[in-house]
């Protein structure tokens, strides 16, 4: 672990963690697309430059950030206090322009070619929806349109090819865990049982390694064939086993159980309970998703106590891993950023390693671009660290 590791931290403790990831994302990498009023979006990496938003689309990624604004606004719900202050806006304020971001640099659309990306839309901005009436704010759930419209690309990629489960892209031609997991959560979540449990049970039969209790990453049809991607991602196996606790039943809840086992066995760092890192880049995401799911397994008292307690030092320790190797900026590095008129600078803010066993200061060293993939990831785990209690 870094050196400067520090002692466990209290879910108090780890709200406040979540906070400062929260207050690091939204000011380092948030700014308006396009200088619209009333947009919000992530830049990629910082230090950011304006052809950036007209380079390479990472949807997923922003759908990821709305889902980490709405864990914080769900923090704010309880506290009272925004994150950022009272004169800023909340972090459900955030996530509602942030959604309203993507259809605009997404082409006034919501409907991408990667069927993955519009699961974790629909997903977070479910999530949106139900902040908003808790917090009594209904003229949000204009999101629903959103999921009306992912809904029929959703039944559009469940087939009979090879078996069931849904495709990864438009171009219909690899079925895999990424899209299937995620979409079969969302069916679950918004009624559609029946439809959901099809796809888990397709991912049971066809994905699952019997040798590791782990999902592989799916079937690709190749030259009239199928043929067999058996990788294992950690991210993956996040939104599995969400669906099988959203689904429940004996069946779903065994399979859930020995899927937080085989996580801890295979996915762990060799001697620790910490989730493994998988680079930068998309891979940048994968050990923070998983971890937000385990900490859903810890905190579902349908699971054995045994394996909730493995999701919860999975998820604590994970968690306390990127905290403890995270680099705050110096006065000497701060001033520097504000005499350069950088006001992108990574330095200005505290950065997360994307690998929890490195500090962020050899991930990232002086000079190098920050992606936003992996500063969610941590924030994403603490924010996961931060629903977990000393009696569950």
């Amino acid at each position: 672990m870094p050196s400067n590791a520090e002692p466990p931290a209290l879910p108090s403790q780890w709200a406040n963690r979540a906070d400062h990831a929260a207050h690091s994302v939204t000011r380092t990498f948030g700014r308006r697309l396009f200088l619209l009023p009333g947009t919000h979006i992530g830049a990629i990496k910082v230090p950011w430059q304006a052809s950036s938003l007209f380079g390479p689309w990472h949807y997923w990624w922003q759908a990821h950030y709305v889902d980490c604004l709405v864990d914080t606004g769900r923090r704010e719900l309880a506290t009272g206090a925004k994150f950022d202050g009272g004169s800023r806006p909340s972090a459900g304020r955030l996530a509602s322009r942030l959604v309203t971001s993507v259809r605009i640099r997404n082409r006034f659309r919501f409907v991408n070619h990667f069927y993955d990306d519009m699961a974790w839309l629909a997903l977070s901005t479910l999530r949106l929806d139900q902040l908003a009436e808790e917090t009594r704010k209904p003229g949000r759930r204009r999101n629903a349109y959103v999921r009306r419209s992912l809904t029929l690309q959703f039944n559009s990629a469940a087939t009979e090819d090879l078996g069931g489960g849904t495709f990864w892209s438009t171009g219909r031609d690899f079925k895999n865990t990424p899209a299937t997991a995620p979409i079969a959560l969302y069916f679950a979540r918004t009624g559609h049982r029946d439809k959901a449990q099809v796809l888990v049970d397709w991912l049971n039969t066809k994905l699952l390694n019997p040798d590791n209790g782990l999902y592989m990453d799916g079937l690709r049809i190749r030259n009239g064939g199928t043929v067999l991607e058996n990788a294992i991602y950690t991210y993956n196996q996040g939104p599995v086993l969400g669906a099988l606790l959203e689904l429940g039943g004996d069946a779903n809840i065994n399979r859930a159980a020995e899927l937080v086992e085989a996580t801890a066995r295979g996915l762990t760092v060799d001697g620790t309970s910490i989730i493994r890192g998988q680079g930068t880049g998309d891979g940048g995401l994968f050990t923070g998703i998983l971890v937000r799911y385990l900490a859903a397994a810890a905190r579902d008292r349908q699971l054995p106590e045994g394996a909730r307690a493995t999701a919860k030092e999975m998820v604590l320790a994970t968690a306390e891993a990127l905290w403890a190797g995270r680099h705050e900026p110096s006065a000497q590095e701060s001033g520097a950023a504000a005499t350069a008129g950088d006001d992108n600078a990574a330095r200005t803010q505290p950065v997360f390693s994307p690998d929890p066993l490195r500090p962020a200061g050899e991930t990232y060293p002086p000079g190098t671009a920050v992606e936003l993939s992996t500063q969610l990831q941590a924030w994403m785990a603490f924010e996961a660290a931060a629903t977990l209690h000393p009696t569950e």
